[in-house]
């Protein structure tokens, strides 16, 4: 018996085109329709287009007067005085609060004690109270004197001369702001791991040194969220200042209102200007985040610009899959 060895070749065979590899009688996997969804933002959408229909068609806004009365000098001086006091009651405050905060965590009984007591004080009094309080603190210190404690003064002026309405908003804005700054500092200080602590201690670095370098970084990143809420409040709350007579954007609409008895657009110019300055410091304080979150996860979250591009790339990928599974059994039908 002979053996051959040679091998009987088989005839090639053509690899199956991918789109057609499946041929038409294999199902098509079809995602999942969520029908809840869909109607729940068509219900919102139409919601949204009710309201934003009886805002703009409601001559009751008398939206040419707004357009008139937006960029006034009146209103732009009211709302750069506005930005100002934000800006100086932020960076006062927030000075003062990490004091304030580092007082609290410190090992002096006397210094906590204090500490503790002025966010006490301040965060339990309301801010129109402190405002009027010390609007009228010329009641109980007619004069107020520089010098030796308990001893001789050499220099005096009357308090009415020297806390006027602007430097009274400043001051109580920044000391009301203080308090709660006081607690976003300490709060941020504590969120780091006390391991980060123990590290710098056994490295031979000072407690001060500790603190500037490697905690209060890291805190930035519990401290940045709460402080961008904290500077869109206080603008906000720089209107309340209004009852001080201070010239702010709030008050500068009410002397125009209060000549021309047209009420709701100038609230609607004062309630645009907030609205325009809050999301830019919206945007602002997004960034800021993604600048201190750098450090705590491998990718940086997403800007809106790159969102948008996601979600483009997203249904152009769909459009694509969709059009590739139409054409599936015309390429794959032919056997």
């Amino acid at each position: 018996m002979v053996m051959s060895s040679e091998v009987t070749p088989t005839p090639a065979t053509k690899p199956p085109n991918r789109v057609g590899a499946l041929g038409p009688d294999v199902p098509r996997i079809v995602p999942r329709r969520h029908l809840g969804r869909w109607l729940t933002a068509a219900v919102a959408l139409l919601l949204f287009a009710m309201v934003l229909n009886s805002v703009v068609r409601n001559r009751a806004f008398q939206w040419d007067v707004v357009g008139r009365y937006f960029t006034t000098a009146a209103v732009l001086e009211g709302l750069l005085l506005s930005l100002w006091l934000t800006a100086v009651v932020m960076v006062l405050g927030f000075l003062l609060g990490t004091l304030l905060a580092v007082m609290r965590l410190s090992a002096n009984a006397v210094l906590r004690t204090l500490s503790w007591g002025y966010v006490w004080i301040f965060r339990s009094t309301p801010l129109l109270v402190q405002l009027l309080f010390w609007f009228n603190i010329g009641a109980l210190y007619p004069t107020l004197g520089l010098g030796i404690p308990f001893g001789p003064q050499f220099i005096t002026v009357k308090t009415v001369n020297l806390l006027g309405p602007t430097l009274t908003a400043v001051i109580g804005l920044t000391l009301h702001e203080s308090a709660y700054a006081a607690e976003v500092v300490r709060g941020g200080i504590l969120s780091v791991d006390s391991g980060q602590t123990e590290a710098a201690q056994a490295l031979g670095l000072s407690r001060r040194r500790t603190l500037r370098r490697i905690v209060v970084p890291q805190a930035m990143r519990s401290i940045v969220p709460t402080a961008g809420n904290m500077l869109i409040g206080t603008l906000k709350g720089t209107s309340i200042v209004s009852v001080l007579a201070v010239h702010d954007l709030l008050y500068s609409v009410q002397l125009i209102y209060n000549q021309t008895y047209q009420v709701i657009p100038l609230l609607m110019v004062a309630t645009l200007w907030y609205i325009a300055v809050t999301t830019v410091l919206s945007a602002g304080q997004f960034y800021v985040e993604r600048y201190y979150a750098r450090g705590n996860s491998r990718a940086l979250p997403p800007t809106p610009l790159q969102r948008l591009r996601g979600h483009l790339t997203a249904v152009r990928h769909r459009l694509s899959a969709a059009t590739a599974a139409d054409a599936r059994p015309a390429i794959g039908g032919d056997r």
